[in-house]
């Protein structure tokens, strides 16, 4: 029976909870690929699905920040990495234990893989000991492992283990070979020439001289002469060999579930402590958001995207930070400009930051308040699918009102630059259309658009605008700023673009 979860206030919440299937939104937030960073070097774990799901209570986010508080300690996240490995190890030799042919060895690899396991279990006690904590996820391991390592089953399984390895060590026996044959008998005090053979030849000995030996494999499993060495001996000293049998039947159950479940949860929040760490290293802040649902007042400071920034990073580029606020009856961005120019950046970044927010994680910035959505919606521009025999208008059509039928008041919807397709007066019409059903939600969305007028439609509405240099209407700052839109920029970089701008003009006509 599992006692806690460390990624969930309710013990039971864990498994049930886990998501296998990718979130339809990801790719357009491009969240695929930075999940895909964080968890690429923990396969093992399958951490994925902890990833695919968020949060839908204030509390439970609260839990997972306060754990990841903790986990910023240098102190407890050592220990709780250097339990990992101990339990990597573990499992190791149980795997490889699996894969051996001979019984005996077998028994052996598996005695191996319980005391890696209860020595890493009384390390993990210990240092959970010496340490305070502040979250309630913490404070939970911490008691189960007391109580753990004082209970009667681990305190059998560690003197069972103690007294087989004991029994094995105590063995001692002699080897007679002759010619093709061999006998195995027990020690009878022979002495030992090692040492005599030794001193004898060491004075003819003239300094360093190359190593001609030729180094053998050190293979796991055994030979059919070691096999059959082993065999003797287990019938030389039947009752150390019983015992260890008797042990190996007795404790195959041995891992605390518990444990087993927390040794994985655990490696959700390392993982993406490191990969938040890689990015602090670099000059990038994180910051743990509020993150509620009594209102819809959000912001973030020096923000930007994740998986953006660490591909410029990458490159050795610089990354642009951006801020972004809605309060009162403010509801929706609409955020227009030059192409090119970061607002679909910007769009991804409002996502990323809600989905790791509600996943209980720090975000990109230096200060954020976040909503707790219920679901998330992302509509991005998409190519033709031959396959289900729309044309691209229909499509668009068709995807946002599956978006509206599933939308609430709690909800956030992402819309990137939908209705390109077709005119300009049929795309002001149905964004226009689109966007009124979005005011009667009260939800909180963000509409890329080439369409101005969209700006202006309702007082819920906030104008974003993408910037240019001003001396150069080319050039692009990634700068989203809260201002008016006039179109103006868009159109002075089209003018350059196609060279139309009025010293072109001037070049080109006669005077």
């Amino acid at each position: 029976m599992i006692t806690f979860s460390v990624l969930y206030p309710g013990p039971q919440d864990g498994v049930s909870r886990e998501q296998a299937e990718v979130p339809e939104f990801f790719t357009d937030l491009n969240l695929d690929q930075i999940i895909g960073h964080i968890t690429a070097k923990k396969g093992e774990y399958n951490l994925q699905p902890f990833f695919y799901r968020s949060l839908d209570e204030a509390d439970s986010v609260a839990y997972r920040q306060e754990v990841m508080h903790d986990l910023e300690r240098p102190a407890l996240y050592t220990s709780l990495m250097t339990f990992a490995t101990q339990l990597q190890a573990m499992r190791a030799r149980l795997t490889q234990a699996a894969k051996l042919y001979y019984p005996l060895q077998k028994q052996a690899w598996f005695l191996c893989a319980t005391e890696q396991y209860y020595e890493a279990v009384q390390a993990l006690a210990q240092d959970l000991g010496k340490l305070e904590f502040t979250s309630r996820g913490m404070q939970a391991l911490k008691a189960h492992a007391d109580n753990y390592t004082q209970g009667a089953n681990f305190q059998t399984l560690v003197a069972d283990a103690k007294a087989a390895r004991s029994a094995l060590a105590s063995i001692r026996y002699c080897i007679h070979i002759k010619g093709d044959t061999f006998t195995v008998l027990e020690y009878q005090g022979e002495s030992d020439y090692s040492a005599e053979v030794s001193a004898t030849f060491e004075k003819f000995r003239q300094g360093a001289a190359k190593d001609y030996r030729v180094k053998f494999h050190d293979l796991p499993d055994m030979n059919h002469i070691e096999a059959q060495v082993l065999e003797f001996v287990s019938k030389l000293f039947p009752e150390v060999f019983t015992q260890l049998d008797i042990f190996c039947q007795q404790h195959q159950g041995y891992l605390d579930e518990t444990l087993a479940v927390f040794d994985r949860e655990v490696q959700f929040y390392t993982a993406y402590l490191d990969y938040m760490n890689t990015l602090r290293g670099k000059g990038l802040d994180f910051c743990y958001p509020e993150v509620g649902r009594v209102n819809k007042t959000v912001f973030a400071q020096d923000t930007y995207d994740l998986a953006l920034a660490d591909k410029l990073l990458n490159q050795g580029k610089s990354i642009v930070r951006n801020d972004f606020s809605l309060c009162d009856k403010e509801r929706i961005f609409i955020v227009s400009g030059p192409n090119q120019g970061g607002k679909t950046t910007f769009a991804r970044t409002f996502g990323q930051l809600h989905y790791l927010a509600n996943l209980g994680l720090p975000v990109p910035g230096n200060a954020a308040r976040l909503f707790l959505y219920d679901r998330l919606f992302a509509h991005f521009e998409r190519e033709e699918d031959i396959r289900n025999l729309r044309g691209k208008l229909e499509d668009d059509l068709v995807r946002i009102h599956r978006i509206l039928q599933g939308a609430t008041p709690d909800s956030i919807i992402i819309m990137n630059e939908i209705f390109t397709s077709t005119t300009l007066q049929d795309a002001l019409f149905l964004g226009s259309r689109i966007l009124e059903r979005i005011v009667q939600l009260d939800l909180l969305c963000v509409c890329v658009t080439f369409i101005d007028e969209l700006a202006h439609l309702s007082d819920t509405t906030v104008s974003m605008v993408s910037t240019i240099v001003p001396d150069d209407p080319a050039q692009r700052t990634y700068k989203v700023v809260r201002r008016p839109a006039d179109g103006k920029s868009y159109a002075l970089s089209l003018a350059h673009k196609y060279r139309i701008e009025a010293h072109d003009l001037e070049e080109r006509l006669p005077s």
